[in-house]
């Protein structure tokens, strides 16, 4: 059975080994610094910048998708124009809206690194949300059946 087996699966020769430099090396030239690219550039390193709504319109996704994605050309406070993805069904906004722009792409819109945050300054909350409230600016909806 072993005859059968070709020899090279028992040596190491193939594999690419990895080198330690030397300490004369490391002297000549020092290590790379491991440069992060940030993913939302226009933020300028901050979690959320405001800007205003420039314009509203509606795009088409990628290939195995269909639908009418809304979003906005927004100038923010950086002097960047991005185009944000507006989240939830319907909403408020139209030009010269001021919005709360926070990273975070979205997959199937090339060229979409930003969302619009719900419910801060001029945006609306989801109208009728009852799930993931937080994440939609959606305030608590009243019960019908309470009375005190």
């Amino acid at each position: 059975m072993l005859g059968k087996i070709p020899h090279f699966l028992f040596s190491n020769s193939h594999k690419k080994e990895m080198s330690v430099p030397t300490i004369n090396q490391l002297i000549r030239k020092e290590r790379k610094k491991v440069i992060r690219k940030t993913k939302s550039p226009a933020l300028l390193e901050c979690p959320q910048r405001r800007g205003v709504c420039t314009r509203v319109y509606t795009t088409t996704p990628k290939k195995p998708n269909s639908a009418l994605r809304k979003v906005a050309k927004v100038k923010l406070t950086s002097k960047v124009e991005v185009i944000s993805y507006i989240p939830g069904e319907g909403h408020n906004l139209q030009e010269h809206s001021i919005v709360l722009v926070r990273g975070g792409r979205v997959k199937d819109l090339p060229g979409v690194k930003y969302h619009i945050i719900r419910g801060a300054l001029d945006t609306a909350g989801v109208a009728k949300r009852s799930v993931s409230r937080s994440k939609y600016g959606a305030k608590k909806a009243k019960a019908s059946g309470d009375k005190k």
